[in-house]
C-alpha cells in the first residue's frame, strides 16, 4: 500500500512540473514573440523618422528653389527696359 501511494505521489508531481514547465516556456515563447514584434515596430519608426527627414530636406530644397526662381524673375523684369518715344505733331 505505501508503495502505490508513494507511486502516485511521485506520477503526480512529476504532471505538475510538466505542467509548470509548459506553462513557462509557454510564456517565454509569448515573450521572445513580444520583444520580436517590439523589434520589428521600432525599425519600422527608425525607417519612418528617416522618411520624414528626408521628406523635409526634399522640402527645403523646393523651397530653396521656388526662392530663387522668384529672384531670378524679379531680376529678369527689373532688368527689361521699355522707352516709348512718340515722334509726330501731339493734338
Amino acid at each position: 500500500m505505501k508503495t502505490q501511494a508513494f507511486r502516485t505521489l511521485i506520477v503526480a508531481t512529476a504532471a505538475v512540473a510538466a505542467l509548470s514547465v509548459a506553462a513557462c516556456s509557454k510564456k517565454t515563447d509569448e515573450a521572445n514573440t513580444a520583444a520580436a514584434e517590439a523589434n520589428t515596430a521600432a525599425a519600422a519608426a527608425d525607417s519612418a523618422q528617416d522618411a520624414a527627414a528626408t521628406a523635409a530636406n526634399a522640402a527645403a530644397d523646393a523651397s530653396a528653389a521656388a526662392g530663387n526662381a522668384a529672384v531670378e524673375t524679379g531680376n529678369a523684369v527689373s532688368s527689361t527696359t521699355t522707352t516709348t518715344t512718340t515722334t509726330g505733331n501731339a493734338q
